[in-house]
């Protein structure tokens, strides 16, 4: 294993580290490798002008949409999140529950829900059935069958193909964020969304296959969390420098890692950066974190990347996605089903389902009392031309908790036509299927563009595999959610991992969450996790 570097460049015998990315990786690095201010010296250079990487937030119209602010990169998660509501705690902010409610597809033959029984769940109720079967084979032939596209595994198991198409693609591609690469995603992945404690977000449903409203939670105020989180780490010793991009990685040895950095306007060339100020100045640290994407990585190392480094970087594959945040719900019903119609209700079979109805139709509660009516959060609509890919969507207003609660209110109550939207249109080498024409200008809030991973089945046999085999190499460290699967979660539990294996200790939450890392730093880094022990 990777050994650190013998003499610190620190006069005082602390080693230097530079975390490039200042996102849920970088930030959780440097949060645990500053509980040790006697060990690390922690300089953090990010080329955005704010904390949070993709966790973002804007601002609202309060008198029109009923609340101030919206998070418009990551939204929320799963409850088994526990390093960042650690995290989120910790600064006095709070993820809220909520009970998800989805709509897939559009009209009586592409819609279902897990709000109440559609035709198109009696109409593949076989496939769901068998699916649950066919996870359990994945699982006993891992990593065999595992490392097989979900596409490969549709046809090895006789799935008809609008099970796939109208079912499995879009609930993979809206829950995972694999988008338009969901039929070449590993079959592991699929496994461990519906099985892996550690991971999944729900349990399978044999009838339904997503269940009746599970719990998921909505993150709180992302822009202003990441400014706490900022304030204390530098309260603490931590160098932030905001706008100042890491230009070249000269070389990395025993002795030093070598970086050029210049300073960076993100707001320039309409928000496509430029930079400014002097030309590039050299910097010397001991250890170099890039809590970055892939193939930023890739790109920054230049030259000096081993063959090693490029052939594992080079293995994730990224897409140029566009968010749409608007208010157009002409749209949104021209593409959608928003709300109950009688007509996409198949007729109940058991108790449970009769009180869905009467849920969905506002007659009766749902789970723990949860108020009607269907009001969906999630939505995805697949393309005739091409069912395998997707564009999907967020009902932010009926989604994230600060609609309801500025209002101290159980369902937001505001105007329907003013309801806040994403509509998220994936890879732009897709852009001639795109409905984002569709949407009234004069009802665009914002749009921004996102570099986002693909998580091809070759993710799963080149890059995850490959990571433990660069972690530490010349005093290099990789973080970020792409070392295993696009999760604000899996991103700061990476960053922890790091910081421990330059010589942190692991903070302790739980059994749950001392599984996953442990879990995680087996997979990534290659070393067996003991507790109370320290790996340097």
């Amino acid at each position: 294993m990777a050994k650190a570097s013998s003499e610190p460049l620190l006069s005082d015998g602390r080693r230097h580290i530079v975390i490039v990315g200042a996102g849920a990786a970088g930030m959780s690095c440097a949060a645990t490798l500053a509980q040790h201010p006697d060990k690390f010296k922690i300089t953090i250079i990010e080329r955005m002008g704010v904390c949070g990487g993709q966790a973002t937030s804007i601002s609202l119209d309060k008198e029109k949409y009923g609340t101030s602010w919206l998070n418009d990169g990551v939204q929320g998660g799963s409850p088994i999140f526990r390093h960042t509501f650690k995290f989120f705690k910790q600064y006095g902010h709070e993820p809220h529950e909520v009970r998800l409610q989805v709509a897939f597809g559009k009209g009586k033959d592409g819609f279902w829900t897990n709000c109440f029984p559609s035709q198109l769940i009696d109409q593949f109720s076989g496939d769901i059935r068998k699916f649950g079967k066919v996870l359990k084979i994945i699982k006993w032939t891992m990593p065999v069958l595992g490392l097989v596209p979900i596409r490969v595994m549709l046809r090895m198991f006789f799935f008809s193909k609008d099970f796939g198409d109208k079912m499995v693609y879009p609930l993979i591609a809206l829950f995972l964020g694999t988008g338009n690469q969901t039929a070449n995603v590993s079959c592991a992945i699929l496994e461990r969304l519906f099985d892996d404690p550690n991971m999944k977000l729900w349990d399978y449903d044999p009838d339904t296959l997503l269940p009746n409203l599970p719990t998921m939670v909505t993150f709180p105020k992302l822009d202003q969390f990441y400014k706490d989180w900022a304030a204390d780490l530098r309260t603490r010793g931590v160098d932030i420098r905001l706008k100042t991009d890491v230009t070249e990685v000269l070389s990395r040895g025993k002795k030093a890692v070598l970086l050029k950095t210049r300073p960076f306007d993100p707001d320039r060339q309409d928000r496509k950066g430029e930079h400014t100020g002097p030309p590039a100045e050299t910097e010397k640290f001991d250890e170099l974190v890039l809590a970055i994407l892939a193939d930023d990585a890739k790109r920054l190392l230049g030259q000096s990347a081993s063959w090693r480094e490029k052939f594992v970087l080079g293995g994730a594959k990224f897409y140029d996605d566009i968010t749409i945040t608007h208010s157009d719900s002409k749209y949104f019903d021209s593409i959608y089903e928003t709300k109950f119609n009688p007509e996409l209700c198949a007729k109940p079979k058991t108790k449970a389902q009769e009180e869905q109805v009467a849920f969905s139709k506002n007659e009766g509660p749902g789970p723990d009392g949860e108020v009607g009516p269907f009001r969906p959060m999630y939505y995805t609509h697949s393309y005739p031309e091409d069912p395998k890919k997707i564009e999907m969507s967020f009902d932010c207003t009926n989604y994230q908790h600060q609609f309801r609660l500025d209002h101290e209110a159980d369902t937001p109550p505001i105007a329907y036509e003013n309801h806040v939207f994403q509509s998220i249109f994936l890879d732009k080498e897709s852009k001639h299927l795109w409905t984002i024409d569709q949407i009234d200008e004069s009802k665009i809030i914002e749009r921004k563009w996102w570099h986002q991973l693909g998580h091809r089945w070759q993710h799963y046999v080149r890059v995850v595999p490959g990571m433990m085999f660069l972690q530490g190499q010349r005093n290099t460290w990789f973080a970020g959610s792409w070392t295993l699967v696009n999760m604000h979660e899996l991103a700061c539990v990476s960053g922890i991992a790091v910081a421990y294996r330059l010589g942190a200790e692991y903070e302790r939450i739980d059994d749950f969450a001392e599984t996953f890392f442990k879990n995680y730093l087996l997979l990534s880094h290659g070393v067996l996790y003991k507790a109370g022990k320290k790996q340097a």
